[in-house]
């Protein structure tokens, strides 16, 4: 009587939806991007950087997330040699900080099982040699074996430490405006099986 459990059981957890499982993301960086604009007194500077790598275990059940997303800091570039040089050597002292990374503590807000859902990512931003607490808005797109997130945040740059570019008669921004696309592959956490009996 007790033999159509165990199939009854494996039926039901197939019929979960992929969403409710605990997640691997492994971010795809060729796929990624990271746009970045500061207004200046004559025009606005656009600029991009790229990601290195990133990794995030994710459980939408228990509403829990680690892992980290590394951006390459000595590719922030906004297309200008001279301010760019600048941007580097005074700014973010790449040579010294050559890592952005986001180690990634949580998040609020439910994850649907497909299509679209919004919610805000916690964790710590380290960048230019120090590590602030920071709350992203994020927009979460699932598909089979795939996930997209979008994001769009202000980072106070002067605030947390770094050198304001401004001269006197060019004035910049003092935050910066960041959009941020990561795509990533999307699987099942391998840790499952190695404590499955």
């Amino acid at each position: 009587m007790l033999r159509p459990v165990a199939p009854l059981a494996l039926l039901l957890l197939s019929s979960l939806p992929a969403a409710a499982q605990p997640l691997v993301l492994t971010v795809l960086p060729e796929s990624s991007e990271i746009h970045f604009t500061l207004g200046a007194t004559l025009h606005t500077v656009h600029g991009t950087a790229r990601i290195a790598s990133g990794e995030v275990q994710l459980d939408p059940a228990a509403g829990t997330a680690s892992g980290r997303v590394v951006v390459d800091a000595r590719s922030l570039a906004t297309g200008n040699a001279s301010r760019d040089k600048n941007l580097h050597q005074d700014v973010l002292e790449s040579g010294r900080f050559p890592e952005i990374v986001l180690e990634v503590q949580g998040f609020d807000g439910p994850i649907a099982p497909s299509g679209t859902s919004r919610v805000a990512l916690k964790g710590v931003l380290s960048i230019h040699g120090a590590s602030h607490p920071v709350s992203y808005p994020v927009e979460l797109s699932l598909e089979e074996g795939k996930v997209e997130a979008h994001s769009r945040f202000k980072l106070p740059f002067v605030a947390w430490g770094m050198k304001d570019p401004s001269a006197f008669v060019l004035r910049v921004d003092k935050e910066a405006e960041v959009e941020v696309k990561l795509v990533a592959t999307l699987k099942p956490d391998p840790s499952l099986s190695k404590n499955s009996p």
